[in-house]
Order: structure tokens, then sequence, then C-alpha cells
């Protein structure tokens, strides 16, 4: 169904340094994005896969790009175009530290470390408005409350085609679990999606691209 398409999926966090032995994280396992480039693979699809160091090891049989921070993910993202598709499944840091430091920081006696953070690039608004812009362009939404509503707003906001939500709230067990429930959200409207296997929520999701791609 994919024979022929080179698709982009990006995954799992970012590691954003402090100095060089600490850094900024969150708690994506790069379980969603791997069950996705998976289920685009078994479509036909070529797939570049650029991961940040995620605790889920990447499938096989595609093409993998490791990354560290949003910066060098950016740049791999650019290195990938042209492509049919893409899929910014990736949990990228919102910022990193300005001032980060040469040497690892050390506990004094004049206290607390004063950190300046900065925005990283937004590869998901970025990637929609290129040059090289892909057919389809999906992102992803992970939220705590009001999820349609932010993702909706996020989906507007990026220029992107799709979003994916869904309630990354600690009550759900999703982030960093094996299944999710997430909402599609296109220019048609809202798609509920049930709870499923984050590997069933790949095939439905790759299917879906598939047809759109057709």
């Amino acid at each position: 169904m994919l024979t022929g398409q080179r698709i982009l999926v990006t995954s799992g966090p970012t590691h954003e340094p402090i100095d060089p032995v600490r850094y900024i994280a969150n708690r994506s396992s790069g379980a969603q994005g791997t069950a996705i480039a998976t289920a685009l693979r078994d479509l036909g699809a070529q797939v570049i896969f650029v991961t940040g160091p995620a605790t889920v090891p990447p499938p096989v049989g595609v093409q993998v790009v490791r990354v560290e921070t949003a910066l060098e993910m950016l740049d791999a993202v650019e290195a990938a175009l042209p492509v049919s598709a893409a899929i910014m499944a990736a949990a990228v840091a919102d910022w990193r530290v300005q001032n980060a430091a040469g040497q690892k920081m050390k506990k004094t006696a004049q206290g607390l470390p004063e950190l300046r953070f900065i925005e990283n690039p937004d590869i998901l608004h970025t990637l929609s408005h290129h040059e090289k812009r892909p057919r389809l362009v999906v992102g992803f939404a992970a939220e705590t409350e009001n999820v349609i509503a932010h993702a909706t707003a996020k989906r507007d906001r990026k220029g992107c085609d799709w979003i994916v939500a869904n309630d990354v709230s600690p009550a759900t067990g999703i982030m960093g679990g094996t299944d999710n429930m997430v909402h599609l959200i296109s220019e048609n409207g809202v798609e509920d999606w049930p709870r499923m296997a984050k590997t069933d929520v790949a095939i439905r999701l790759a299917h879906r691209m598939a047809e759109a791609l057709a």
C-alpha cells in the first residue's frame, strides 16, 4: 500500500544538556513512534526514523538516525527531505539551557546555579511551512487537560494536516506505557479512537495515511 513512498518518523524524547553529565528530558519511551515506523515499514514504505535517546529499541528494516537534542533533530528532519509524508511523534523539549556549562557544575556555598532557558526550534511548524513540505504532515499533541481544544489549536497554529492527540496525565498511564487512546484531528473534524495497544494505534494510523496518499 505504501511501496515506493519515503516517510519520515520522529520518535522518542530529546535530551537538552545542562552540563556534560546532566540534561533536561521527558518521560517519552519512543514506543509509539517505533510502532508507527514498524507499521509503515510493513505496508512497504521506505522509513527514515529519526529518534532521540528512547528506551525502546528502534525497528529493524528502516533507516535509523540517532540524535540527542532538538537542534540535532531539526537538522536530521531537514536532511531527510523530500519525503511523501512525515509523522512527528517525538516529544521534543520546548526549551534548552542557554548557558549550559562546559564542565560539570559543582555544589557550592554560593547556592543554586542560575539556569537561563531559550526556546528550541519548532520542528513541526518548520516542516509544515517548508519549501519541501511533505504531502501529509502529522503532528502529535500530548496533553494533560482540555485535550481536544488544545490539540485543535495546535493544528491550526502549526499548519500541519493532522494532529494525533492523547491525554498523558499521570492517571492514564499512557506516557511510557503500552496502551494509548488518541483522537485524530483533521480539517474534517475529530475522530475518537478507543483505547488500544500502541501497536494497534500505529497500524490504524498507517492505513489511514496510506489511504490519504493513494
